[in-house]
């Protein structure tokens, strides 16, 4: 949801910048666009969709997660030319580096579970298991390697979603922020310094 806000507000800022400068507002064009779609229907199927969801265990979440993230890097390396995909990048990397430091799933502490859902009693957080059809497992912080990679940023009250995010998934906010904000219409200036396939 949070991606969605980026997404939203980078769009507007975008379309302001394009009314105030006078130049007509363009999504950038992307090579190879088609590997999001590769990387994200999967995880829609196991972590979105509660009728497919039920059909992958933990170990089968963990692998799709693994592999639909190294999709998305394959993605930014074909679009490294722009700085946006580059922040992005960093972001995935982080997210990717923490989940295989911990069994292929997202950490989340058990309170910040509880911060999370405050009506769900405490002893329902069972460490290392995975919390409903999330991306998550469950890891005391003590047990968790690279922590402060975790989903450990809880947003703040007021905000619409109730969500904890990681460093890096505010990296790849900020990335499709600059990309539909900032980056429009002209390409990056990084074009010409990085030879791109």
């Amino acid at each position: 949801m949070i991606l969605i806000l980026g997404i939203a507000a980078g769009w507007l800022c975008g379309l302001t910048r394009s009314w105030i400068t006078g130049q007509p507002y363009r999504v950038p064009e992307f090579r190879k666009i088609w590997l999001i779609v590769a990387a994200v229907l999967p995880q829609l199927l196991i972590f979105q969709i509660p009728f497919t969801a039920r059909w992958f265990s933990s170990t089968w979440a963990a692998a799709v997660l693994v592999a639909s993230q190294l999709v998305l890097l394959i993605f930014v390396w074909y679009n490294r030319d722009r700085v946006g995909v580059l922040v992005l990048g960093l972001g995935l990397v982080l997210n990717l580096v923490v989940i295989l430091f911990n069994g292929g799933l997202m950490p989340i502490a058990p309170e910040t579970a509880q911060a999370l859902f405050p009506e769900v009693p405490f002893s329902v957080w069972q460490i290392g298991t995975r919390p409903g059809r999330s991306k998550n497992i469950l890891l005391p912080v003590g047990d968790t390697r690279l922590a402060w990679l975790s989903d450990s940023i809880l947003l703040p009250e007021w905000f619409p979603w109730n969500r904890a995010l990681s460093p890096g998934d505010l990296l790849i906010v900020l990335g499709v922020f600059w990309l539909l904000a900032v980056e429009n219409p002209e390409k990056s200036r990084l074009s010409k310094a990085l030879p791109v396939d």
